[in-house]
């Protein structure tokens, strides 16, 4: 879209209509010295339209992405291969303009392609209901949090360490002033989650436990037992998805008694793009349908006999009145969530076991090359899915500026979510790294 400047007189009708003098009298309550000098901007002599592009292209490709380097960069943000069918379905005029469909009469295909998503997240998570239109993993697992406060009115809400940090302070945001007490579960020298510090310290205050799997170490975690010291004392098991791929292969939550399901779902379809629009995946017992944050699309039949969709249930505080809503989710992830349903539509159940697999298989084999150099050790004895942390003989910081040069974007540096972990690093291998993007980063890790 091109940009349409104003004109003086469009600039001068505006004011007059509003009645001020001019724009700057909008920031007159600002003191004079807060404000910003138009001569301090230091903002470049203006450009023509083509050479505005032309340095818009050349700061772009400054950029490090997943096209122009290898990653090894995971984190909550995994690059898998989009098969291009996906773009294509997406890109047509009838879904690429998605948003929240208010007239279900007239929405019909909308409807029915998040009725389709609900139905894929079901059967991937092994819940009874799933929802739409949740922001990101990390929103969802704050929504699942107060959900489980909704339905127990318990004010203790126990999270596992090893859930993504950026999740747990999300968390944190949200409950802040809702006079819920979030406390942090410590993990073990293995990476997993504390049971045994869990077991002494749960109680009948507590309105649930969440822990993420594989968690944010890549780590697998024993949910079932998880499950089972939260179920022994009244609580909700709240279990959280950052990698969707993992469920190929590992039993999905729901077999392990879950009562909520809180995950992200990017590694479904969608792209990195710099860390968003991604989406959330909400599922939970269908006997607490009604506490679900968002929207629940339905499929019903009209008078006629023939199928039809609507929004079945839609507890928003768009939707009802405020005091009633189980949530302010506003935005519409439809489009996100699209690109995830026709993935997994595309994948199939034996496509997507086989790609689980092919990440299992490459990031055990990245793990076994990395670990046997000399200064390298794994940090935690564990299996693992696609992710593993790996402690460095130096500063990982300084190791990601050397492999930058090479065309390689590194591990995380847990240390600045974890200062028990300095120079340890997490990296994540998945289908996209061919055995040479490996052997690559084993070559030059050598040399550190």
């Amino acid at each position: 879209m091109r940009y349409i400047p104003n004109t003086d007189k469009d600039r001068k009708e505006m004011l007059a209509s509003i009645g001020v003098k001019s724009v700057e009298e909008f920031f007159t309550y600002i003191p004079e010295a807060l404000r910003q000098k138009a001569s301090l901007l230091n903002l470049p002599p203006s450009m023509t339209e083509p050479d505005i592009l032309r340095h818009i292209r050349e700061m772009g490709g400054r950029n490090a992405d997943t096209e122009s380097h290898i990653s090894f960069l995971g984190a909550g943000a995994y690059s898998h291969y989009i098969p291009s069918v996906v773009d294509h379905i997406i890109s047509r005029s009838e879904f690429y303009t998605a948003y929240t469909p208010y007239q279900p009469e007239i929405s019909q295909g909308t409807l029915q392609a998040v009725y389709e998503f609900q139905t894929l997240v079901c059967q991937l998570t092994g819940m009874e209901a799933a929802n739409a239109s949740m922001y990101d993993g990390a929103s969802a697992l704050a929504e699942a949090v107060l959900m489980a406060h909704r339905i127990n009115g318990r004010k203790d809400v126990l999270i596992s360490g090893n859930i993504h940090p950026e999740y747990r302070q999300v968390v944190n945001t949200y409950c802040r002033y809702l006079d819920i007490n979030i406390k942090e579960i410590p993990f073990t020298e293995k990476g997993i989650t504390d049971l045994e510090w869990l077991s002494k310290n749960i109680s009948e205050e507590t309105s649930a436990i969440a822990a993420q799997n594989p968690n944010f170490f890549g780590c697998i975690e024993n949910i079932k037992v998880l499950g089972e010291l939260a179920h022994a004392k009244g609580s909700l098991f709240i279990a959280c998805v950052n990698e969707p791929v993992s469920l190929g292969i590992l039993n999905p939550p729901g077999d392990f008694g879950s009562d909520i399901v809180a995950g992200e779902g990017q590694g479904l379809g969608n792209p990195l793009s710099f860390g968003g629009p991604y989406l959330g995946l909400f599922a939970a017992r269908e006997k607490y349908i009604r506490s679900m944050p968002g929207r629940l699309v339905g499929r019903t039949v009209d008078t006629g006999g023939k199928t039809g969709f609507c929004l079945t249930l839609s507890t928003r505080e768009q939707h009802i009145r405020r005091e009633k809503a189980t949530s302010n989710i506003c935005s519409n992830q439809a489009l996100c969530a699209l690109s995830a349903a026709v993935y997994m539509s595309l994948m199939g159940k034996d496509g997507f076991k086989k790609l689980a697999i092919l990440n299992l298989q490459k990031a055990d084999y990245a793990k076994g090359l990395i670990s046997g150099i000399e200064g390298y050790k794994l940090k935690f004895h564990n299996p693992v899915f696609n992710e593993f942390v790996i402690e460095t003989p130096v500063n990982p910081d300084d190791i990601n500026k050397e492999l930058i040069k090479e065309g390689i974007i590194g591990g995380l540096p847990l240390e600045k979510f974890y200062p028990e972990l300095k120079n340890c690093m997490l990296l994540s291998v998945t289908e996209n790294h061919r055995k040479e993007d490996i052997e690559k980063l084993w070559k030059l890790l050598r040399q550190y």
